[in-house]
């Protein structure tokens, strides 16, 4: 019933590669520097990407009271949605310029290029991961931890486990996410292609596959041979490929939407009834919220396929976001969120930084000590150790930029 809300995620972008106009506000043309930073970029782009980052590391922590604030205790949806979104949409938006000044073959070569690079970060977050668990797991002598982080086949059998990760079928826990975003970006350059030239008919193809997929649950396998994706990416690629509608011009024909206040009334009241729903869940006082009658029809609200109530929930917080934070809110400027909107900017290193944390904080819970000052602490400090690299990686960024200025005057 309840597993709609699980795991949170987060699709790795380059930072470079982020557009202005993710979660615009209706009327912009996306191809405008925005005003919400210098350097053009949408702010609201990165801050929201943090969020998440902060929200994924605090729920990796297993008995942990401080993931009580993130939103997946709030509403069907979570970061997932969000950030499936914004990739198709800068995806689209980058890679459509491109197709435009350098055709089809070059464009694919770039996406395919970026693809692969997301491959080798899961590479290498795989290695290192395990690694970390191995280690755990022989120090204290329990392979408890093997089996809770999905680590138990790489133990059993690491040769099989190997090549199955190399295909991209063994993940351990926290790790799902890489694997999807790497087949939708893969598989991009024929979608961009089709968007291009027959926007609504693609989109209406990608929906087509949703329905079809959420009906009949098809998937691809995993490892072990009993498992599926967690992530189906027959039916997350609507998400991606709507997103890249959107990021083509599609976002500002559905303008309209946002600014009826009609629209905003419905969107408020699902994300309430979506509120009282999940709440009810683990508070007992609502407990019988839900009608036996209905919570047949509801659940299960599938993450894995993407239910239409997860994918209504997201529709319905884009448009309350994209109405209440404009891209010029100076907020988005102030000191308090430049720490959120550094660790956005440098998602793919702070994201595998992280999984290492996150395990890190449950060993130190169950083997020292599990008290709440310690989960506080260790939540905190994960935050923190996160924002410094994102500050080191935007300083050295900033280095390597002066260098290759003085080089070329």
């Amino acid at each position: 019933m309840r597993q709609g809300i699980g795991r949170l995620s987060i699709p790795l972008e380059k930072p470079a590669e982020a557009s202005p106009g993710a979660l615009r506000p209706a009327g912009s043309t996306g191809d405008a520097p925005s005003p919400a930073g210098a350097s053009g970029r949408d702010l609201r782009l990165d801050l929201f990407r943090g969020l998440a980052l902060w929200f994924i590391f605090l729920n990796h922590i297993p008995n942990n009271v401080v993931n009580w604030i993130t939103n997946r205790n709030f509403g069907f949806s979570d970061a997932t949605e969000i950030f499936v979104f914004i990739s198709g949409y800068t995806a689209a938006m980058v890679y459509g310029r491109e197709l435009d000044r350098s055709g089809v073959m070059v464009t694919s070569a770039r996406i395919l290029r970026r693809a692969w690079q997301l491959y080798v970060a899961f590479i290498f977050l795989f290695v290192i991961y395990l690694a970390e668990i191995s280690y755990v797991v022989g120090s204290v002598s329990n392979p408890l931890y093997a089996e809770e982080m999905g680590a138990l086949q790489f133990l059993a059998e690491p040769n099989v486990a190997l090549v199955e990760a190399l295909l991209l079928k063994f993940r351990p826990a926290n790790m799902d996410v890489l694997p999807l975003y790497i087949v939708l970006l893969g598989s991009f350059p024929p979608i961009l292609w089709a968007l291009k030239r027959k926007a609504d008919l693609t989109l209406f193809a990608s929906f087509l596959l949703w329905l079809a997929t959420t009906h009949w649950g098809f998937n691809l396998p995993a490892y072990p041979d009993d498992r599926m994706w967690f992530f189906n990416p027959f039916a997350w690629q609507f998400l991606f490929t709507f997103g890249g509608w959107c990021g083509l011009g599609g976002s500002d024909r559905l303008g309209f939407l946002v600014q009826s206040r009609a629209v905003v009334a419905a969107a408020v009241a699902y994300l309430l009834v979506s509120l009282l729903v999940v709440v009810s869940w683990w508070w007992h006082p609502l407990e019988g919220l839900v009608p036996e009658a209905v919570g047949a029809i509801i659940y299960p609200i599938s993450k894995t396929d993407l239910s239409p109530l997860r994918l209504l929930h997201f529709l319905a917080l884009a448009v309350v976001v994209v109405r209440l934070i404009p891209v010029d809110l100076p907020a988005l400027r102030s000191a308090w969120l430049r720490p959120m909107i550094m660790c956005g900017q440098h998602s793919l290193e702070v994201f595998c930084f992280g999984v290492f944390l996150s395990f890190a904080a449950h060993f130190v819970l169950n083997e020292l000590t599990g008290t709440l000052p310690m989960q506080f602490a260790l939540s905190g400090l994960g935050i923190v150790l996160m924002i410094s690299l994102s500050a080191l990686l935007s300083w050295y960024g900033r280095v390597e930029r002066e260098i290759a200025a003085r080089k070329y005057r």
